[in-house]
């Protein structure tokens, strides 16, 4: 991994997501060359089908979370630290902004959104095998459509089947108006992955945190306002919770990096409140 780039705390909100001219941009760009080209509707169908047919591995929360130490992600032109350590600078942002007890499922969101990038990593002994970076992090977006050209690096979808193909290239696609994002196919990644899990878990978290779980990475809904047509109307409490995220998700990378033994406490604490023991993942 490379050495740790600090952001500094003086960075505006408007120089974050700089897709022209970051430090990481030749690493960033290699990534999306790669993620555009390759998430098409035939991966996303046969990738769903390898996940859902696979045999699973029975592991806890907290005992995966520990996986995210050793996760740095490709797509952030923003800063290279460890993926633990943003998932602890996401929770306690959350959680100083939404101190009361009510919100202890949204400080968890913030600990765990990033979960699914436990993909990245290889483990014989636990039974892991890597995915590459372009199928687990990055933007997401709907396969079986137009890409839309809010999407960064748009240009590069051109070498991607599906750009050319009738049946997914208009604006609809494979879909109707206003489906829902529900009934929408996102390209494969970490946010679809950790939603899966949580769902096919029967974890306790409100519909809302599951919302932000599965589209925090959909910078052009939340970010851009693009994909509308593909909404419906109970995308819009989604859309709110999506967007007070993404401020903590985003903006708390220029923080310092938070006391892990401090916080391990009330951490574990929730994630028992949240989930059963063991997780199917």
């Amino acid at each position: 991994m490379e050495e740790f780039q600090p952001i500094s705390p003086t960075k505006k909100s408007e120089e974050f997501r700089d897709y022209a001219t970051s430090a990481r941009q030749e690493k960033v760009f290699a990534f999306y060359q790669k993620q555009h080209k390759n998430q098409t509707v035939e991966f996303n169908r046969k990738i769903r089908e390898q996940f859902e047919g696979r045999p699973k591995i029975s592991m806890g929360l907290w005992e995966m979370l520990r996986f995210l130490d050793d996760v740095e992600d490709s797509s952030d032109p923003d800063t290279n630290l460890s993926q633990m350590a943003h998932a602890l600078q996401t929770a306690e942002s959350v959680r100083r902004m939404f101190p009361e007890q009510k919100y202890d499922w949204f400080h968890l969101v913030g600990l765990i959104h990033d979960l699914g990038k436990v993909l990245t990593v290889t483990d014989e002994e636990k039974g892991f095998h890597a995915l590459e970076q372009w199928a687990v992090a990055g933007d997401t977006f709907p396969v079986g459509c137009a890409f839309d050209e809010s999407c960064v690096f748009h240009d590069l979808f051109r070498a991607n089947p599906d750009f050319n193909d009738d049946r997914y290239s208009s604006k609809l696609g494979i879909y109707s108006d206003h489906c829902g994002l529900s009934n929408v196919m996102m390209s494969w990644g970490h946010d679809e992955y950790l939603y899966q899990v949580c769902v096919r878990n029967k974890c306790s978290l409100p519909r809302k945190a599951l919302s932000i779980i599965r589209f925090h990475s959909f910078y052009p809904w939340h970010g851009k306002g693009a994909y509308k047509y593909l909404t419906d109307s109970s995308d819009a409490e989604a859309l709110k919770w999506v967007k007070k995220f993404n401020e903590h998700d985003l903006y708390s990378k220029a923080h310092e990096l938070p006391d892990f033994a401090i916080l391990r406490d009330y951490y574990k604490t929730l994630i028992e409140k949240y989930f059963p023991e063991k997780l199917n993942w």
